[in-house]
């Protein structure tokens, strides 16, 4: 598979969280009319500063968020496959997000995978429009992924 899930948060991720995150990134992507394994996308888990400190480079926000989402496009020069892009999710946030939504920290982040390679594939939450159709593709994808996270309000 060329979901490749990278950990900057802890020496070592749980394994559920890397099934849960593989599964979710591939169901996303074809969602999206692409085979997981004809493209590239990263994954990386990280901590509160480091998307902190990603967030007010490239967005101009100074402070934290759940997921950060850098398309790509590019393809590999060795491969040529569709380089799609990297998914960045704080840890830490999404524990908080996970426990005041009532659900586990696996399912934070099958959602929080599924919204940023959605983000990957061009979709976008900033206008009302856009967010529902966003948010409808997100909730078809977790439920087929029987994921139980607790999607956030549109």
């Amino acid at each position: 598979m060329a979901i490749h899930v990278n950990w900057a948060y802890k020496a070592e991720a749980e394994p559920i969280w890397l099934t849960e995150i593989q599964r979710a990134a591939a169901q996303t992507l074809r969602h999206g009319g692409y085979e997981p394994d004809a493209v590239d996308v990263v994954i990386l888990l990280t901590d509160r500063a480091t998307v902190h400190a990603l967030n007010r480079q490239y967005r101009g926000y100074d402070k934290p968020t759940d997921v950060l989402a850098f398309p790509d496009g590019s393809h590999d020069p060795e491969t040529g496959r569709p380089y799609l892009g990297d998914v960045v999710i704080a840890v830490p946030v999404a524990a908080e997000q996970a426990q005041q939504a009532g659900h586990t920290l696996a399912d934070e982040l099958c959602l929080l995978t599924v919204h940023g390679v959605l983000h990957l594939l061009g979709y976008d939450d900033q206008e009302p429009q856009a967010r529902a159709r966003m948010w409808a593709q997100q909730g078809a994808i977790l439920q087929e992924l029987a994921c139980r996270a607790t999607m956030p309000p549109l």
